[in-house]
């Protein structure tokens, strides 16, 4: 069951209020299509680079892990997820069309926030005790309790072992406390929010969970954390 679509990631009136980005029109591109062509321009936001690339079928934004590419270079570009209207807030610029993909010939990077966390460098995760005060769960608490914990607050201390920013006009988190395991997968969660952090960083992540999530493109999970909060514990 779909609880949030990539629409309502983005929000109506988010993508209401930045001016469109055009390139000139061309045949709309689909998951697993290669875009190949000629790069008219680079925009490098860290950690991502944005291209407008002159196709065959007219020109077309795409995004990628941050990579040094030249302008009037060629380039093929891996289509995993297309979007319509979508609005970065690092540039201040929406987007008719955009391809979020990888590089192909390209190392496989962060960019993709649905990423399985085994491709992530290895962060050291100490087990963390219980968050204190209502709605404390360790995160293997919260794939044990999903089915009950659904739409409801809840609240952990965390490790952050992956960040990914600006995504759908969100930031994703992963995070792990040193409960549960990988070989039974219940030893990371994954979280939205608007605010920042760092790689290493210990936090008390407060949000709504949700159960069962897909995300369309294949990736869904059992449990996430919805609008985050994010403090020091």
């Amino acid at each position: 069951m779909k609880l949030f679509t990539l629409h309502k990631l983005l929000g109506v009136g988010l993508i209401a209020a930045a001016p469109l980005l055009h390139a000139t029109p061309s045949a709309k591109p689909t998951a697993g299509e290669k875009i190949t062509g000629v790069v008219l321009q680079v925009r490098d936001v860290a950690p991502y680079t944005y291209l407008r690339i002159k196709t065959g079928k007219g020109e077309q934004w795409a995004v990628v892990d941050k990579a040094a590419v030249a302008k009037g270079s060629t380039v093929s570009v891996e289509a995993q997820m297309v979007m319509d209207n979508f609005e970065s807030k690092s540039l201040g610029k929406t987007f008719t069309s955009i391809v979020f993909g990888s590089l192909v010939g390209a190392p496989a990077g962060a960019g993709n926030p649905h990423e399985g966390v085994a491709q992530v460098a290895p962060v050291a995760v100490a087990k963390l005790a219980k968050a204190s005060g209502n709605n404390a769960y360790t995160v293997a608490d919260l794939y044990a309790k999903a089915g009950q914990l659904n739409n409801k607050p809840v609240r952990l201390s965390a490790t952050v072992v992956k960040f990914s920013a600006d995504i759908m006009g969100k930031n994703w988190l992963h995070l792990q406390d040193g409960s549960g395991s990988a070989v039974t997968q219940n030893h990371d969660i994954l979280a939205t929010s608007s605010a920042s952090a760092q790689i290493g960083d210990v936090l008390t992540v407060s949000g709504t969970l949700r159960s069962n999530v897909d995300l369309g493109m294949g990736y869904t999970y059992k449990v996430l954390i919805e609008s985050a909060t994010l403090s020091k514990p």
